[in-house]
């Protein structure tokens, strides 16, 4: 079954440009889709309803076209059913251009815009005028009581087809209302700070300064609130040229200025799809329990602020070959995997993603998820008694795929643990932990020795190699503290490391002779590190 919208707009002219232009085949899959896409789910419902104007195409007896914006309070255009809807037409400057064009040709093409979040909704539909005299109950339903404005007529329209626009080359822009929503919590740390004694060392916001001393200069130029505990950062160069290509997977490093003036790095994957080459995307989430670098990125990254950052590197990248891939995400580990979902489905290539999260709300870029409409995402909201069952999933996946999978460590361990059990080959299952090091039940205290400095640290049973040799003054580089980065690696010159990071390859840890000081430790009573 084809979608409706395939169906109407894909005429012989189109498949033409399609196949000269190169994207035919990858157009195809609408022409066989399950689901029509021709009734409004809970999704388009909700984002109809929420809209305060749209877009709408009539066409008149010359064959012409004629795009008006109606607009209104939110919600002024209602979703009556499934199939239907439908909006009071208030007088306006009585042309009655797209009243005259729908008497002669009821088609009509609407676009609904979200601007701040990037997301567009296509409805093609047949429109049919009501009068007051012909059905004042319906006009009733149609009516917005707080808005005074004069009701001519209703327009009600019913849908053939509907489609979600990709977010490519649209422009945030925010209503009156949404930019005080975004400042407000701004406004209120200001008068927190206003009130203590003191100020804080100042972020700088200057046209020439910028924190971090990364290679790549960015400037945050977007953000918006995913859910109640991540918001999203759009980054761009500060030039407005196109950045490095990145790949699906790919990470960042991101300078975080602490109120008392140190200044650290943390790491955080490119959400953004992986095709764009005019800003990166990172997802933060707001963690009451970490190291507070999360806290600092909420409340000091603020539009315009210039930050130095690192090139993106990629230690979580997806196979090359045609074998499907089946994408396990838990809470914020949704980031790498969304960006790895939209590269698979530009390229054609099999996959299926499963998200997990405690409730809808808690679900970064489930909106944007949900409206592919091609059935390779399912969701799993804790609160509604969902549950990923690793083993059956695992059981059922194609014999070849190639599984990701990112979010806290129980999950990672779950999925691990299932795949040892069904015998499944370790180097199909791949991971990438959101976590910060935690000691472990049984871990021992131990030496090192730093050959260069000849300083030897006594490792406590719950402290890592890293925060020791902080403590002691020790200059070396580090960034995430959860041995997903790489940054913190040092080679061993004796001794047996026990590996806990999920970022070092085979070869940098047996060859190489490379460990995590923010996570790994010691099998032996000591280790000689190249320091």
């Amino acid at each position: 079954m084809a979608r409706k919208f395939a169906e109407i707009t894909f005429t012989p002219s189109v498949k033409a440009a399609q196949t000269r232009y190169g994207s035919r085949a990858a157009n195809e899959g609408f022409e066989f889709a399950e689901d029509p896409g021709d009734t409004l789910s809970e999704v388009e419902a909700a984002f109809i309803e929420a809209r305060d104007g749209f877009y709408q195409a009539t066409i008149n007896e010359n064959g012409w076209p004629y795009v008006q914006f109606r607009g209104g309070p939110p919600g002024f255009l209602k979703v009556l059913d499934g199939r239907t809807i439908g909006y009071a037409d208030f007088r306006g400057n009585r042309q009655y251009l797209s009243v005259g064009n729908l008497a002669a040709n009821d088609r009509i093409a609407m676009i609904l815009m979200d601007y701040p979040n990037r997301r567009r909704l296509k409805i093609w539909a047949r429109a049919r005028l009501v009068h007051h005299d012909e059905d004042p109950e319906l006009l009733a339903r149609l009516e917005v009581p707080t808005y005074r404005a004069r009701v001519e007529r209703a327009v009600v329209m019913t849908i053939e087809a509907v489609d979600w626009n990709c977010p490519q080359h649209i422009t945030p822009r925010f209503s009156e209302a949404e930019i005080d929503e975004l400042v407000a919590p701004l406004r209120s740390r200001i008068s927190e700070l206003e009130a203590t004694a003191g100020d804080p060392p100042a972020v700088p916001t200057g046209p020439r300064s910028a924190i971090g001393d990364g290679p790549l200069d960015l400037v945050i130029a977007g953000i918006r609130q995913l859910t109640p505990e991540v918001h999203a950062y759009e980054l761009r160069r500060s030039d407005f040229e196109d950045l490095p290509a990145v790949a699906a997977g790919s990470h960042i490093q991101v300078p975080v200025p602490f109120g008392d003036g140190r200044q650290e790095t943390r790491t955080y994957s490119i959400s953004s799809d992986p095709s764009r080459r005019d800003a990166y995307e990172i997802a933060v989430r707001l963690d009451p329990e970490g190291q507070g670098g999360s806290r600092t990125i909420h409340e000091r990254y603020a539009l315009g602020l210039r930050i130095r950052a690192s090139l993106p590197r990629n230690a979580f990248s997806l196979h090359e070959n045609a074998r499907p891939a089946v994408l396990i995400a838990g809470g914020i580990g949704i980031t790498p995997l969304k960006a790895m979902a939209q590269s698979l489905r530009a390229d054609g290539r099999a996959f299926h993603l499963y998200f997990a999260a405690r409730s809808r709300s808690h679900m970064a870029y489930r909106s944007e998820l949900a409206v592919a409409r091609d059935d390779a995402v399912t969701f799993y909201p804790g609160d509604e008694g969902r549950r990923i069952d690793i083993e059956a999933l695992l059981s059922d996946a194609p014999a070849d795929a190639v599984f990701y999978v990112c979010g806290p460590e129980r999950l990672i361990d779950a999925v691990r643990r299932s795949a040892d059990a069904l015998g499944l080959d370790r180097k199909r299952v791949r991971f990438e932990l959101f976590t910060t090091a935690t000691p472990e039940a049984g871990d021992s205290a131990f030496q090192v020795c730093l050959a260069r400095s000849r300083t030897e640290l006594t490792i406590a049973h719950d402290q890592s190699i890293l925060d020791a040799l902080l403590d002691a003054g020790i200059d070396t580089d580090y960034a995430c503290k959860s041995g997903t980065c790489g940054t913190c690696a040092v080679k061993v010159l004796d001794g047996t490391p026990v590996h806990r990071d999920s970022t070092l390859s085979r070869a940098e840890r047996d060859q190489a002779g490379l460990m995590c000081t923010c996570i790994s430790r010691a099998a032996t009573e000591s280790l000689v590190l190249d320091l």
